[in-house]
């Protein structure tokens, strides 16, 4: 069975909601939307998510970030990459303000700019690299990152970046053999009482 990697359209969103939440987690009970939703109610949630990726503020988690995996026409992965001038924090918020989540995110946005790296700009972020139970290790990841790293080569990036928490060794080590180099790591209390985890770390490529 061949892989095939196609960019993301609206239609994709429910599936997109279901990488997001699944990557978000990374093996936890909470992650950052069970925290801004304040439940870990997949009912509740996933239904709130494929409406942030269809927000009309451009935030990271819009539809159109996304590239998607298929076999046999089904889809098996996702692999989402933004431009930080383009999907700030600010422009997160905008999309949580029009889906109505407004009041309930400040804890959230908190936890997040606890980790704040200060990204350049000038980088290329890698998120939600996630791909379905059953699909791993046969290189549906890989063949979406290859793809992304090829698309923003052509749009005149060089360098990437991704967050991985603290002790997801596994996740740090499929990263290094992409090529990725952790570059920092932080370390915050607030994160820790949150979600256990001891912070996290920032890996680059160059391509």
């Amino acid at each position: 069975m061949s892989i095939q990697i196609r960019k993301a359209t609206e239609k994709d969103s429910p599936f997109l909601a279901q990488m997001i939440l699944l990557s978000s987690r990374a093996g936890k009970k909470d992650g950052i939307f069970d925290l801004i939703f304040g439940t870990n109610d997949q009912a509740v949630i996933l239904p709130k998510i494929e409406a942030l990726t269809k927000t009309t503020a451009k935030a990271h988690c819009n539809y159109n970030n996304f590239l998607v995996a298929e076999m046999d026409g089904k889809p098996v992965g996702t692999l989402c990459s933004y431009e930080p001038r383009i999907s700030t924090k600010d422009a997160f918020v905008d999309a949580l303000k029009e889906i109505g989540c407004e009041d309930s995110c400040e804890d959230a946005l908190d936890v997040m700019k606890c980790c704040d790296f200060g990204l350049n700009n000038r980088t290329l972020m890698f998120d939600y690299m996630e791909e379905l139970e059953g699909f791993i290790d046969i290189g549906v990841l890989k063949s979406l990152m290859t793809k992304s790293l090829l698309t923003a080569r052509l749009k005149g990036y060089r360098i990437g970046q991704t967050l991985v928490e603290i002790g997801s060794l596994e996740t740090i080590m499929f990263y290094k053999k992409l090529g990725f180099r952790v570059v920092e790591e932080k370390e915050c209390e607030l994160y820790k009482e949150k979600f256990g985890r001891a912070g996290q770390v920032l890996l680059e490529i160059d391509f």
